[in-house]
């Protein structure tokens, strides 16, 4: 049963929105009332949908009566009873708590794990498959640090990812993802296991966190490129150190003045999602749900390019579909975790 009560909640809060939209309110509160509106209005139009197929279905039921409209009744009735349901769990998945991050743009980090060339490998084949997804998507994709072996392999990469549901779609990716290849390396033809380390985080605007002067030390070094070949003569690269948590971020592009916003905002990134974590942990305890705990050290993917199998560990999901989704689709895969998590919030939430 859906909790109609609230349900009213909802629809009076929308008409007090509106009221307030309509007569001009406070300009300081107008943002922030017009972001409240126009997310409770998808979700108003499926209430009210809802609310006129149960009334269809009353007035059909009462039609069964009527010889004249029996027929039609019966016509109606089948249908009604099967759409009803389905707009049912819909508004149900409307209500559920919605993570006020899943509409920001997000900070993904991507490192070589145990393995070490190979993992390197793979940590670029990670950062071209998010980036292939991206363009999938239309979101706009760019590079903040990428430090890169000497075979072509990612030391450390870090990007910036923007676009409609870029976070919502992608915080369920942090975690160790396992490869087991014959690497290029490899002469005698072995599989080798090796991995890498994926962190996806929402970016942290400037008033999300507050980060005094006194709290960080900022470096100035000469950058380097692969193999540590100098790409440039100044010292240009950044790398900024919060003193309180020790967390240090590098950026080490041409323009200082650009590394050091990257640096910062990778930074801001990272002190945002530990507040985020405190906060979960505090709210859960220890009752963290499997998918999006956001842990970093635990292993959520194995990508077997022998057997072209992509296992997601969380939800017990197998593909053989490996080389599709190394070119970016990855939404089958992703919309699982999506549905398994809001599956887990509803039977919470209804338990």
């Amino acid at each position: 049963m859906l909790p109609e009560e609230k349900l009213v909640q909802i629809l009076a809060r929308f008409e007090y929105l509106e009221a307030q939209l309509s007569s001009g309110a406070d300009s300081a509160k107008i943002a922030q009332i017009s972001r409240e509106y126009s997310e409770l209005k998808p979700v108003v139009a499926q209430i009210e949908a809802w609310q006129h197929a149960r009334a269809d279905l009353a007035e059909a039921e009462g039609w069964l009566d009527d010889p004249e409209m029996k027929g039609l009744a019966e016509e109606e009735l089948p249908q009604l009873k099967a759409r009803i349901p389905e707009m049912e769990q819909a508004l149900r998945l409307a209500l559920l708590p919605k993570d006020a991050a899943d509409a920001r743009p997000a900070i993904l980090e991507i490192r070589p794990g145990t393995g070490g060339e190979e993992a390197a490998l793979f940590a670029g084949d990670l950062l071209r498959m998010y980036q292939k997804y991206a363009e999938k998507h239309g979101w706009r994709f760019e590079l903040m640090e990428l430090t890169q072996t000497e075979l072509g392999g990612v030391k450390e990469a870090v990007a910036r990812i923007e676009g409609a549901g870029v976070f919502a779609r992608l915080k369920f990716e942090s975690g160790v993802h396992r490869v087991q290849r014959v690497p290029e390396t490899e002469a005698g033809g072995r599989i080798h296991t090796s991995a890498a380390t994926v962190a996806v985080l929402p970016e942290a605007e400037e008033v999300d966190i507050d980060i005094p002067a006194s709290d960080i030390r900022i470096d100035t070094m000469r950058a380097s490129g692969a193999g540590g070949q100098h790409v440039n003569t100044t010292d240009s690269a950044v790398r900024i150190t919060h003193i309180p948590t020790g967390i240090v971020v590098t950026s080490s592009e041409k323009s200082q003045h650009q590394n050091r916003a990257n640096a910062m905002a990778v930074l801001r990134a990272r002190l945002f999602e530990v507040e985020r974590e405190r906060a979960a942990s505090e709210r859960a305890e220890s009752r963290k749900s499997q998918v999006g705990s956001g842990d970093r050290s635990e292993r959520i993917r194995t990508y077997n390019f022998p057997q072209g199998r992509l296992s997601d560990h969380r939800i017990n999901l197998t593909l053989y579909a490996l080389a599709q989704m190394m070119e970016g689709e990855l939404d089958e895969v992703i919309s699982a975790l999506i549905a398994d998590d809001q599956a887990a919030k509803l039977a919470e939430m209804e338990g």
